[in-house]
């Protein structure tokens, strides 16, 4: 299931660089270009900072992860007890990291996005 929430944001990402691409190429006057591709631009860099900021939030998870192991240690109530928060600690990492995958496959697709508006609105 992993694998495939990895697939469908890189298929996500693919499309909206396609249609990009495409609506940028088929314009052929200047201005509209200019325009859609600054529209674009306002677009990938707010999301390009949500991501970047999801970054500041897994990195916050993280030391609570370090935490949480830390008590788990220190707390040593039973077997069954730690067993289960050990458990929930794994999984909350297993899905931090996924979510800081997920942040770098879009930051990838955002920034050749920008880069190619960027190239339209400096060509003529």
């Amino acid at each position: 299931m992993l694998f495939l929430s990895y697939a469908y944001r890189f298929l996500s990402n693919f499309v909206f660089l396609a249609l990009v691409y495409f609506a940028l190429n088929f314009l052929e006057k200047y201005q509209h270009r200019v325009v859609v591709a600054v529209l674009v631009l306002v677009y990938a860099g707010m999301h390009a900072a949500s991501a970047l900021r999801s970054f500041h939030f897994f990195q916050r998870i993280e030391r609570l992860e370090l935490e949480a192991r830390r008590l788990v240690a220190a707390l040593g109530e039973g077997p069954n007890s730690t067993s289960t928060r050990k458990q929930v600690i794994s999984e909350v990492s297993g899905l931090r990291h996924a979510g800081e995958i997920k942040a770098y496959i879009d930051l990838l697709f955002l920034a050749i996005v920008i880069l190619l508006c960027l190239a339209k609105i400096v060509t003529n």
